[in-house]
This record gives structure tokens, sequence and C-alpha cells, in this order.
């Protein structure tokens, strides 16, 4: 039988014709590949992917607004039409930080709408520093700012923890015009003393980078340090910090993974998108959010193409942590609590130099599982997660 790869009029004449906003994937049919529920897919010879990034839409987002409404995300489902669509992903609505959580651990995480507090067991950035000796410039985690998400870039587990952490770095947080004037107003920062230092310090506080072991490894994160700062103050001259509107924090992460990706091409990257549970009061303003998230996401997967080595190295997981409620609420936004298929089922794409081309896969997985997945990629053996694999993913 002949395969054929979907083309973007392909989704959107599916969106057209169906009933329903979503499952567009099953307008998708006719063009891709069903696969079965194979067994365990082994960690394979001569892989060609050396680095992931992994993306979070962690604001509780719909399929009906993405794979549903073609029109909204052109990017992902670009994306999509090169790589693994998975649309049946089960999730538990156990509150943004506790399932955005479960996604890096692997484990179901319940955790209070407040709780500010690391999780126990360790998270997928931990294993890979630890079980590949990886150094902490070659993981790093970016987020659109909030206190709760600098605790997904590593556990309080007693054998891993903050020396195996992911470099974290806030991008509505230190990547804004306050910050960026006081560098104008006093000077870029030197280990001087005085104000400069102050601006210094607070410069490194927003690095949250991890502890070496050894004198050696001191001396290379000393070097990593280094480099990390001189980074971010090139970033504030990018244009980062002149990111605003409705879903700048989105905005400014996706930019941060995008050169970070172009500087130090790392191993890892995680990002975590919270904006679009702006939905609450405004399904307008979700929608909106989305369609920047997109557009920011294209960004960095064309900046991916653009570099020879990134392009035939790089792999892409993106999913939500949660969906949305069917039914409006009172104010025309969207909660997250009636259960429905909407909120309890969501997408994820996978696209990568090893992956499938143009497969939607029904095979119904956990979120939990994309964890166990990039972890096998690697050769890594998460050992107390309970994730699972993505079936059907390799080519």
């Amino acid at each position: 039988m002949t395969h054929t790869d979907p083309t973007r009029r392909d989704l959107l004449r599916g969106a057209a014709l169906s009933s329903a906003a979503w499952p567009v994937w099953k307008a998708w049919a006719p063009h891709a590949r069903r696969d079965a529920f194979p067994g365990r897919a082994p960690l394979r010879e001569g892989k060609k992917t050396e680095r992931v990034v992994f993306i979070a839409f962690a604001g509780g987002v719909r399929t009906r607004e993405t794979f549903g409404t073609p029109a909204n995300v052109p990017n992902l489902v670009g994306m999509a039409a090169e790589g693994v669509l998975y649309p049946r992903m089960r999730t538990a609505n156990l509150g943004h930080f506790g399932a955005t959580l479960s996604i890096f651990t692997g484990i179901s995480e319940p955790r209070g709408i407040r709780d500010n507090s690391r999780g126990p067991d360790p998270t997928i950035f931990e294993y890979l520093r630890k079980d590949l000796g990886l150094s902490s410039s070659d993981v790093w985690i970016t987020t659109s700012g909030g206190a709760q998400q600098t605790n997904y870039a590593y556990s309080l587990h007693p054998d891993y923890g903050a020396r195996y952490g992911a470099t974290t770095l806030d991008g509505d947080g230190i990547f804004n015009r306050e910050f960026r004037d006081l560098l104008t107003r006093y000077g870029m920062p030197e280990p001087i003393a005085g104000r400069e230092k102050e601006l210094l310090t607070r410069l490194r506080g927003s690095i949250r980078a991890t502890g070496p072991d050894s004198a050696k490894d001191a001396a290379k994160d000393a070097a990593n340090l280094a480099r990390i700062e001189e980074y971010i103050l090139t970033e504030l001259t990018r244009g980062t910090s002149d990111i605003t509107g409705a879903g700048a924090g989105d905005a400014k992460a996706l930019r941060l993974a995008r050169n970070l990706l172009s500087v130090f091409k790392p191993k890892m990257i995680g990002v975590v998108l919270r904006n679009a549970d702006i939905a609450h009061g405004s399904f307008n303003g979700y929608q909106e959010v989305l369609r920047r998230n997109d557009a920011a996401v294209g960004e960095l997967w064309k900046a991916v193409q653009a570099d020879d080595e990134l392009a035939q190295t790089t792999a892409f997981f993106i999913l939500p942590e949660f969906g949305r409620d069917r039914d409006l609420n009172s104010r025309r936004g969207l909660d997250h609590g009636d259960g429905s298929d909407d909120l309890r089922w969501v997408s994820c794409l996978a696209w990568g130099p090893d992956f499938k081309r143009g497969v939607v896969n029904e095979t119904p997985h956990q979120v939990i599982d994309v964890m166990g997945t990039v972890c096998d990629l690697f050769g890594v053996d998460p050992v107390l997660a309970k994730a699972k694999r993505l079936k059907g993913l390799y080519s």
C-alpha cells in the first residue's frame, strides 16, 4: 500500500467536514498508517537523536483548539505531518502544578493549587544527568515565570536532587524590561563591589544552576556558569525583554529555548508554557495564546531545521498536561473539572529523525509515558518512574 503524507489542506478540509471541532485526526485517517499495539520499542542501534526538546503546554489545552482547529496551530499541523500524532493521551486532573510535574517524573503527582515545594520523585532531568554524566549546560528548563515552575528542575530525592537538576531560566522573570533597564542604567555587571556586584548576584540568582560533585566538575561548572551569564546578558539585547502582551511569558520561554539550542546545543531542553490558563476568564484570550505559542514553536522548529547539525539530531515532544472542560463557564471561559473527554484526553506530537512520518497512532497512552519514551531514547532507565513508552514511534 502506498503511503501519502497528509497536507495542511487535508487537515483543514477534514476540520470543515467534521460535525465537531475535534477529533480532526479521524478526518486524517485515509492518509495515515494505523499502528497496532506492538511490544516495547527497544532502544535502536545507530539512532540519530542526540537531543530532545520537551514542551509542556502546562496551562490546560484542549485538542479542540489545536488539532481540532488547524487554523490556530499551522506549525503544529506541519510538524504532525512529518511526525507521529498521538491523539489518545490519558491525563490525570491533578492541578496544573502536579500534572506538569507528573509529565517530568513519570509518576502521578497530586499537588495543591498553591503548593510550592519540590517533589520526592526524580525528574527526567536528574535521570539524564546522573546516568549519562551530563553537565549543567547539557540540560535546561525554560519557564514562563512563577515560583512553582522552578520546582520542575529537580527533586528532593536523596539519590538525585540539585546536583543533577536542570539549569533553569525564568523567561518572564529576568527577561523583562525592568531588568534590562537596570543593566542599561548601571552597565553590564562584573564581579566587583557596589551596585554592579548586587546586580551580578541578582543575575546569578536567576540561574538555578546545579552543584558539582568534584573539584574538576567545579571548574567546569564555573566555566559553564560564566558562559551562561554572558549568554543572558547578550539575550537581553536580542529583543526577548521586549516581548509583551497575551502569552508573553510563554513566548519568552520558547525564544530562550531557541537561542539556547543554537548557542549550547544541549542534550535536553524542557519548556513549560502556562499562559493558556487565561482560559478560565476568556476563551478568546486562550485561543490567542495558542496561536502565539504555535508561532513561537514554529520559530523554534524552523531554527532547528535551518541548522544542519540540529536538524539531523533533534527530536520534539509536545503535549498538554491535561485539557479543559467541554462547555464554557459563566465568564465565557473554560475551567478544568468536569471529567469530560475534552479534559481527560489530549494529543501528543512527536517529531524527530528516528520517528515515523505522517502517522496518527490511536493507541491509548498516558501523558506520563512521554517521559519514559524520552529516557528510552537516551538509553536511560527511569527506575522509580511508572511511565511506559509510546508504541509505534520509531521508523
